[in-house]
């Protein structure tokens, strides 16, 4: 019929054109909304909520059962009870700072030595061949291995723990920008040079925002070993000197044979180490998926 507009067929180059350009209007009308308040409580707070519910159950339903003596598994009500004298006496959130000062620190030096390390690994043939086995050895080595010897280094003090920290961070670091570097397409590169791009400002303005996504990945796995080596150096290497982190009150626990206190240790570092994933590094790697497009349901 004339005037009648004719809807290009499908595998015609005029249809694949049509849906290539409807596919792009639709990226573009794609807006991020904020998720309603009782969304975000029914899949984000209810399911771990539910979890550490049904842990406490199972946990009281082995004491009230008897499975074993009180001094190995206690009620968590003891439990309880020391976290509160520890709050009523003033020396939780010192405790926990300690630990936590001393974890942050190590990992922001390991991050400014990783960062750099990595690039350099990336961009270098030789260098990668000459130390990248050595960084991916170095990753798979228990950090505590590191222990004695940064003893007999540095002594029981703050730069022994400085230095596990590191010895057991940077290679994740480095080997999580590596790979991240390695994902990144050669297109980029071309763009990048054609524009000026090239040596420093290269790295900054084109490899480093490519490879966030690994990068990001390396920077989890490297706190995540920052925080496994300075508990392992505290409960090895403890001292009245160095204060009392929870590695430190791990040990004192043990050595008392206060299994409350053993349990409430263990929960304190497990806590931690949780909470500095949901407030700085999932946040984080959630921002830059969902700047490509990766994670919208996430």
């Amino acid at each position: 019929m004339a005037g009648t507009e004719t809807t290009p067929a499908p595998g015609t180059a005029e249809g694949d054109l049509a849906g290539l350009e409807a596919g792009l209007d639709a990226l573009d009308a794609v807006q991020e909304r904020r998720t309603p308040f009782g969304q975000v409580l029914l899949h984000k707070v209810l399911p771990p909520v539910t979890a550490v519910l049904l842990v406490l159950a199972v946990w009281k339903l082995l004491v009230v059962a008897g499975v074993t003596a009180d001094y190995k598994l206690p009620d968590p009500s003891a439990v309880w009870h020391s976290l509160r004298g520890l709050w009523l006496d003033g020396t939780l959130l010192g405790i926990v700072w300690t630990s936590v000062s001393r974890g942050l620190l190590g990992f922001l030096a390991a991050l400014a030595i990783g960062t750099p390390l990595g690039l350099l690994v990336a961009r270098s043939a030789f260098v990668r061949a000459a130390i990248g086995p050595i960084l991916s050895g170095l990753q798979s080595l228990p950090s505590v291995a590191w222990v004695p010897a940064a003893v007999i280094w540095l002594g029981i003090t703050d730069s022994a723990m400085y230095a596990v920290i590191l010895l057991g961070a940077v290679p994740s670091i480095a080997n999580g920008l590596v790979s991240g570097i390695d994902q990144v397409p050669p297109l980029y590169l071309r763009a990048g040079r054609t524009m000026g791009a090239t040596g420093a400002r290269g790295a900054w303005h084109v490899l480093l925002p490519a490879a966030l996504p690994g990068y990001i990945a390396g920077l989890k796995q490297g706190w995540a070993f920052s925080w496994r080596s300075l508990m392992a150096a505290e409960l090895i290497a403890s001292s009245p000197d160095l204060g009392l982190g929870l590695g430190q009150y791990l040990e004192n626990a043990r050595t008392d044979s206060d299994m409350p206190g053993v349990l409430l240790g263990i929960l304190l570092i497990l806590f931690v180490g949780i909470a500095i994933d949901l407030i700085v590094f999932s946040p984080l790697e959630r921002r830059v998926l969902r700047s490509r497009g990766l994670a919208a349901a996430r």
